[in-house]
């Protein structure tokens, strides 16, 4: 019996033998919702399929998924295709996915939408980061393909337009897996040269497949980082890229990104003799005006008379030379006043005068606290003094002087009353001049003190 046991791994091994075999399970496809999606760093996408009932663990590998023109999110439908397998160190079954598409949308809608959410979030599309298209230009590139109808319309209208201007076709490849790094570096070498004053990228109408190259996140930035303006001109009026979005300025058509690139030079001319007419007529009336002015100066009195004018002017001159030099004597007299006053207040704040000013309040100072303290000596020597008579008064020995003694026991405690010793106790009086060493040989109360 022992020998019928199988490992987990023997186990899981049978079972991946048994479903990589099965014809049923290596082409299978599948359709439902995305949940627990994960785009792991080394470009694997790991998610759950599921629909109402049941679920099914995915996983799509770089390989597979790098080809995907949109970005899976949770909640989404999907439509996939791929085979079923054994994960042996879960013992998981789960589908290898090999291509997924959105289920009711096309896989290039879908990137389309979620690449233009993507730029507009990042400002690629804010007006107020458009660069303004020349009036006059001087050279255009035009980057498109060298064989299509659209060169040749962009080329004809600018030549019917405004014929003065140097055109240079920059080829490039609009269409195919190749046409969106051609349409990059294109981009590129234009602003690396810096000849052209304006760019127009484009190409003519198809579908969306045909016009996918300028949907690309690279040819986006590409149109956005460029210092030269560009103006976009992909398809026909109906049709919008992301180009178009990005752009400087977006025309419906070619022919249209032509009109808009360059001026007619019918209308210019139009214009042109319309500010010749203004500028005419503008000359003309100041003409008038002047020599209504010359006519009013030649029957003015100084026209006339220039002397006596003369002499007017001469006399003016004289009373405002007498003004200005009385101006100026009165300034200098001011001057010399405030340049006196300030003199003095600089002396007064000299720091000489300072200090000197100092000293002498220190010195006052000084003698005003030597006689505070002289007063307040006074004050204590005679308060010393009266303390001092107070204290002979009270001093036992004063009082000792007089004739009368104090007497101690044997712990040389004041004995104040007749009940503080005992008979043959020793006790010691003190004198002003000793003491005497005596025996207790009898005690006497006195009655009259109770």
């Amino acid at each position: 019996m022992p020998d019928s046991y199988l490992t987990v791994t023997a186990l899981t091994k049978y079972i991946k033998r048994k479903m990589d075999i099965d014809p049923h399970l290596q082409q299978v496809w599948l359709k439902g919702e995305i949940s627990n999606f994960n785009h792991h760093n080394r470009g694997h996408m790991y998610l759950t399929l599921k629909d109402d009932q049941a679920r099914i663990q995915s996983v799509m590998f770089a390989g597979n998924n790098r080809t995907l023109k949109f970005m899976p999110e949770n909640g989404m439908n999907v439509l996939v295709k791929g085979h079923v397998s054994v994960f042996e160190p879960y013992g998981q079954y789960q589908l290898y996915i090999q291509s997924m598409e959105p289920d009711g949308i096309g896989s290039l809608y879908l990137a389309y939408e979620q690449l233009k959410e993507k730029l507009a979030k990042e400002g690629l599309f804010d007006e107020a980061k458009k660069r303004k298209i020349p009036s006059f230009p001087k050279k255009i590139g035009i980057i498109t393909s060298p064989t299509g109808a659209a060169v040749r319309d962009i080329i004809t209208t600018i030549k019917r337009r405004f014929g003065s201007v140097e055109l240079t076709v920059i080829p490039v490849i609009v269409q195919g897996e190749l046409s969106a790094a051609s349409i990059v570096e294109a981009i590129r070498l234009a602003n690396e040269h810096e000849l052209y004053d304006t760019l127009i990228v484009g190409r003519g109408g198809g579908s969306i497949e045909d016009l996918w190259s300028f949907n690309h996140e690279e040819v986006a930035r590409a149109i956005f980082s460029s210092s030269i303006p560009i103006i976009s001109a992909v398809g026909h009026e109906t049709d919008q890229t992301i180009s178009d979005f990005v752009a400087d300025l977006r025309a419906p058509t070619p022919t249209a990104a032509a009109e808009l690139a360059v001026p007619s030079r019918v209308d210019v001319q139009e214009h042109l003799h319309h500010v010749k007419a203004r500028l005419t007529k503008l000359l003309q009336l100041k003409m008038a005006q002047k020599k209504e002015t010359l006519q009013t100066i030649q029957g003015s009195y100084a026209f006339h008379s220039p002397k006596h004018l003369l002499n007017e002017k001469e006399q003016y001159i004289d009373r405002m030379t007498d003004t200005l030099i009385t101006t100026i004597h009165t300034k200098l007299n001011q001057q010399k006043h405030i340049q006196q006053h300030n003199r003095t207040r600089l002396e007064h704040h000299h720091p000489g005068t300072r200090i000197q000013m100092t000293i002498q309040e220190v010195q006052r100072s000084k003698k005003r606290i030597a006689k505070v303290i002289d007063d307040i000596m006074q004050i204590k020597q005679h308060h010393l003094v009266s303390n001092i008579e107070k204290l002979t008064i009270l001093n036992p020995l004063h009082t000792m002087n007089r004739g009368f003694s104090i007497t101690y026991n044997k712990t040389n405690e004041l004995i104040k009353s007749v009940d503080n010793v005992t008979e043959e106790e020793r006790v010691s009086i003190r004198l002003t001049d000793g003491s005497l060493e005596c025996t207790v040989n009898e005690i006497r109360r006195d009655n009259n003190n109770g």
